[in-house]
């Protein structure tokens, strides 16, 4: 009996050892989709990838010439940022204004903008059918044209939940992708169109 009861805790000891070894190996290795060591944190952005940036500079001044005045209204947005937003119109008084989140908007990662127009008075509008520059076309449907010449996507285009206001660069990456901890690279040239 006693001999039995050896064997029965030698073998538990070795199932017990080679659990800890192997949860260690799987620890250090790679992970599969990222490259990055899964004990290794990957930060998340403070501000708007260095791209998405000039290209919203640019969308500004490229409207301006056309006599559209843009205003960006949000961009980088943090965790906790995003879920107030998220409550709006749920838990908080409001409208919904976003399915999204903290943590799964591209805006948490710095790809991704909001913008407005201003009228000649300095009023903030979201009037997809103002005519500032009077030119017979909507300023809104102008805007989204010069942005998705910038490389930006337009949430106004996507099918469940329409987010006019909204562009962002994904630069290939999910966002399944980002909260592994993939980044664009900063110099990143990927949302070029041109």
């Amino acid at each position: 009996m006693k001999r039995k009861w050896i064997k029965l805790l030698l073998f538990l000891a070795a199932i017990a050892l080679s659990t800890f070894f192997i949860i260690q190996d799987n620890e250090t290795k790679p992970s599969k989709a990222t490259g990055i060591e899964q004990d290794q944190v990957v930060p998340l952005p403070t501000e708007l990838h260095p791209v998405v940036k000039e290209r919203s500079d640019q969308l500004v001044q490229q409207a301006a010439k056309k006599g559209i005045v843009v205003l960006i209204t949000d961009g980088f947005r943090s965790i906790e940022e995003q879920n107030r937003i998220y409550e709006q119109g749920r838990t908080a008084e409001g409208n919904i204004v976003t399915n999204a989140k903290g943590g799964e908007s591209y805006h948490n990662y710095g790809l991704a903008i909001d913008f407005a127009l201003e009228t000649p008075s300095g009023n903030v509008i979201w009037d997809r059918q103002y005519d500032r520059n009077q030119n017979g076309k909507a300023d809104w449907s102008e805007v989204v044209q010069m942005a998705k010449s910038l490389g930006f996507e337009w949430g106004g285009d996507w099918k469940d939940f329409k987010d006019y206001p909204h562009f962002q660069m994904d630069f290939g990456l999910t966002i399944a992708d980002l909260q592994d901890g993939q980044r664009p690279d900063e110099s990143s040239n990927v949302a070029d169109t041109q």
